[in-house]
């Protein structure tokens, strides 16, 4: 058996809303982070511990986790060992007009019922899923809703449910689109605080500092420029 590493993203052209990472043998690890799109991942060979809200989970092949955007995770091999997975990333946007169709009622956004499940059906569904082919598309189209219709329910509208009011001035600069990004002694400013006490009150409630969030922004950033077509130089 091969241990080299490699990661390779598959993409369509034609349907940007879908993305599916393939890595075999790492032993890469990832800090708390976010994706933009809903995820699912199945785990091929290997096991890893699954960092999310409600608890790590031990995971190994035929688990798979599912996570909602803005959710703050990490999923790393255990001991450094090695590990194989595919991860499947689909536009939010996308994601809630099929299940609008699905359901026959307008999703704004989607709760999974669980984070993580070893269920043998479910397994097989999502392996079936993540292989990339040329009619990855269409399978997508017309698998994805049924399977998720027992996986997800529709969730309340609430980005910002839990936030403490003293950080509302910090997220309002942090959502400010285009030019230079706030120093953590600004975003501090503008809430009224300490920088230690704005660090430590940012952490607890969104799983990392303010130096990660915003490193982990531009990081979903680029990948969306990337998944429209923009050459690496473009966007970076």
């Amino acid at each position: 058996m091969s241990t080299l590493t490699s990661h390779k993203i598959c993409r369509d052209a034609d349907a940007s809303w879908w993305e599916l990472r393939i890595s075999t043998n790492s032993s890469d690890c990832y800090r708390p982070h976010t994706h933009d799109e809903y995820s699912i991942g199945i785990v091929d060979a290997g096991t890893a511990v699954f960092q999310h809200p409600k608890g790590p989970a031990h995971i190994g092949a035929g688990a798979v986790v599912l996570i909602e955007p803005r959710v703050v995770h990490c999923c790393n091999p255990e001991d450094l060992q090695r590990w194989t997975y595919r991860m499947l990333f689909l536009q939010a946007d996308w994601l809630h007009e099929a299940m609008s169709r699905r359901w026959g009622t307008p999703v704004q956004r989607l709760e999974f019922l669980a984070h993580c499940t070893t269920d043998p059906a479910v397994a097989m569904a999502v392996h079936g899923l993540c292989l990339a082919s040329s009619g990855m598309t269409e399978r997508l189209a017309a698998e994805l809703p049924p399977l998720l219709a027992g996986l997800a329910r529709p969730g309340a509208v609430r980005p910002d449910a839990g936030m403490p009011p003293a950080l509302a001035p910090a997220e309002s600069l942090l959502r400010l689109e285009g030019g230079a990004e706030p120093s953590v002694k600004a975003l501090a400013d503008a809430c009224g605080m300490t920088p230690s006490r704005f660090i430590r009150l940012f952490r607890k409630h969104y799983g990392m500092t303010p130096g990660d969030y915003l490193q982990n922004r531009r990081v979903n950033e680029a990948r969306s420029l990337l998944g429209q077509g923009m050459s690496i130089s473009e966007t970076a």
